[in-house]
């Protein structure tokens, strides 16, 4: 019988039992289960067992945290369960029945554009910086630009446009790419067929409207012509596309044989997708995309708009917990395309500026706590600079009320916004550097709903807390009473014990954990990861790697590794303690790819041993981030536990943890 045969049993009879298990595999720290009814999982009583860290489902996948011994676990559950595990991959296309049909749109959506975001924020950012200096009239009393001025600075403005008509002029060349590399079909047919879309030999997306429809250039096919328009800026047209080229190069692959594939499907999949665009889908898609916009439109600008502004700035938040945001990014493009900016943006930058605020006011309640405040500071710091998850799930969620607040200031900020037709002009960094992405005009008029999205969340979470922290202090003190007087301890006994404890503490001579990377160390809580960042799995630290060889922190035995997806390990040191390193977050669906092992399991490794190499282009490329965690998942021996955060660190010259 294994070791865990017995947690196995029981983990298995509280999923519902065999008969409710579509799918099992595990990664390197969870069993991820996809169930034939979610209902039937007792999520309580799986949380109670003692071998169990926490669970949480996520994409249609019931994810149960065992830790460092999961593999141990799995081996003995499958035993236990009579079935046989599947790959990670397996799990996931199994998770999407789970999933209704709005889910999966959304989890394609967030794929699609997760490896745009980056280059979009900086054509936001461009745009606002051009702003600055070609529309706001600070000189010769207010008549005169920047620009105007000085003709080193207009010839920036006019070189900055470079890389703002790159970014949003050739969107759907991007968006095409991405769609081809997230469905696994070729990616250059992709860039290709997104290039046909806004070549320079067709009219230009934004002169349309000026055009008169006799002026508009067509192919002329002697029975019937096409109007020669581009698609420069436009979303659905793109997405339409590219997702036709994809199942155009999958059935070619399929009935062509193999000797003369190499012709036959790249071309036909290519010249019937770009005809399918030019011809049926760009028009389809465009209109579609102008129906989507102009409702969103008339909801921001309409008779009901200061309804519109607060119900979207209050459910915000709870969308991003949902993943549901990720769809607002075509949205946004969609009314940039169409409007010259969106009003919807500047609302996201409220919600964001609004939860960190929360946080802000939980870093007033608990400036006395250092503990907390190693969570609190760097949370609210990323969150006003647009990174939610730390503030979100690591200090507003736990404690609900700083949530409540920072919707209802996000709902008022909102009302304000919308009112005053705050537009943006492109989507930037969706936090209080979000001022450079306004539209001059509205620059003010934002600044005022970020001091609403500030001050409302800190007061009303000030307040709450106080009144909340009090009344848990008093249940404290009375508890601690009552325990006092049935154990019949004395203060003296307790204040000699402590006197032993600290002279003890004196004696033991501290030791250390090294930079296993060279880069920025930094928090759990900006990681950025829900179960790393919450401490589900443990307390820890994180790298930002500047390299790509993961070092021995410590002398210490190879515990754990993964054969197949080779992107973590565990180690386990002298005195008990053991330690997760783990690389990127969900890096486990990469299958190995770009990591290799330069250990054995069971192998004696010294301070500044090489562990894994990865390859950080690839992981980036995968749309993952290369953070890399070290999670002490068991304390062993160890007291007094530092770790060091918000520095450089130099991998095997500086430490990154103390302990005792």
């Amino acid at each position: 019988m294994g070791k865990y045969a017995e947690d196995a049993r029981e983990l298995l009879h509280l999923v519902g039992g065999r008969e409710n298990i579509a799918a099992v595999s595990h990664c390197m720290t969870r069993m991820r289960f996809v169930l034939a009814e979610p209902e039937k999982a007792d999520v309580e009583a799986i949380e109670a067992m003692q071998v169990v860290k926490g669970s949480f489902t996520q994409s249609g996948q019931f994810q149960v945290i065992i830790g460092n011994t999961v593999s141990d676990f799995y081996n003995d559950f499958v035993k236990e369960a009579g079935i046989e595990g599947v790959s990670k991959e397996a799990v996931k296309e199994a998770a999407k029945k789970n999933q209704t049909v709005l889910q999966r749109v959304v989890a394609t959506l967030a794929e699609i554009f997760a490896p745009l975001i980056p280059a979009i924020i900086t054509g936001g950012l461009i745009l606002g910086f051009r702003n600055c200096i070609d529309s706001i009239y600070f000189f010769e009393n207010g008549t005169k630009t920047l620009c105007d001025i000085s003709q080193f600075w207009a010839g920036i403005d006019s070189f900055l446009w470079l890389i703002g008509e790159a970014i949003f002029h050739m969107l759907p060349v991007g968006i095409c790419w991405s769609v081809t590399k997230k469905m696994g079909t070729t990616q250059m047919l992709g860039i290709v067929l997104g290039l046909t879309l806004v070549s320079g030999q067709l009219l230009n997306a934004y002169a349309v409207a000026g055009t008169a429809a006799a002026d508009i250039p067509k192919w002329d096919f002697g029975g019937f012509q096409i109007n020669m328009i581009g698609y420069q800026g436009q979303v659905l047209p793109a997405i339409f596309a590219a997702f036709t080229l994809v199942y155009l190069e999958r059935l070619f692959r399929k009935i062509t044989p193999q000797v003369i594939s190499m012709i036959v499907v790249p071309f036909c999949s290519l010249l019937l997708s770009v005809m399918a665009a030019h011809f049926i889908l760009g028009p389809i898609g465009w209109k579609a995309g102008e129906v989507i916009s102009s409702v969103v439109f008339a909801g921001i600008t309409g008779t009901f708009k200061i309804v519109f502004g607060a119900v979207f700035g209050v459910i915000y938040a709870p969308l991003v917990i949902t993943g549901l945001h990720h769809m607002s990014n075509a949205i946004d493009l969609q009314l940039i395309a169409d409007y010259g900016g969106t009003m919807l943006w500047p609302m996201i930058a409220l919600s964001n500026i609004a939860q960190g605020s929360a946080v802000l006011g939980m870093i007033w309640l608990q400036r006395k706590d250092a503990k907390a405040q190693e969570v609190n500071i760097p949370a609210c710091i990323s969150c006003y600079l647009g990174v939610t998850e730390p503030a979100i799930f690591g200090v507003n969620l736990k404690k609900g009320f700083p949530f409540v607040c920072g919707m209802i200031g996000s709902g008022i900020a909102a009302v304000v916004c919308v009112a005053t037709g705050t537009t943006a002009n492109a989507i930037g960094v969706g936090g209080i550097p979000g001022i450079l992405s306004i539209q001059t005009q509205y620059m003010l008029s934002f600044a005022v709903c970020m001091m609403i999205a500030v001050a409302v969340p800190f007061l009303l979470t000030t307040m709450i807390g106080k009144r909340k922290l009090t009344e848990k202090k008093e249940n404290e003190t009375v508890e601690l009473a009552e325990i006092a007087a049935v154990a019949g301890k004395s203060v003296a006994a307790g204040i000699v014990a402590s006197a032993i404890q600290e002279s003890g503490e004196q004696n033991t001579t501290p030791s250390k954990l090294m930079a296993f990377l060279t880069g920025k160390a930094i928090s759990l809580s900006e990681v950025g990861d829900g179960v790393f960042s919450e401490g589900i799995m443990g307390d820890g630290m994180a790298i930002l790697p500047e390299d790509d060889i993961l070092y021995a922190p410590a002398d210490a035995e190879v515990a754990v590794i993964m054969p197949e997806s080779k992107h973590a390990c565990g180690l386990k040191l002298e005195n008990g303690m053991e330690v997760l390193l783990h690389i990127g977050i969900d890096t486990v669906e990469m299958n190995g790819n770009g990591f290799e092992y330069l250990i054995k399991e069971g192998e004696k490794v010294s301070a500044g041993t090489p562990l894994i190499r990865f390859d950080r282009a690839k992981i980036q490329a995968a749309g993952h981030p290369d953070v890399t965690v070290c999670i002490v998942t068991d304390e062993g021996n160890a007291q007094k536990i530092q770790f060091h955060t918000g520095i450089e660190v130099k991998a095997q010259e500086t430490v990154v943890v103390e302990f005792q």
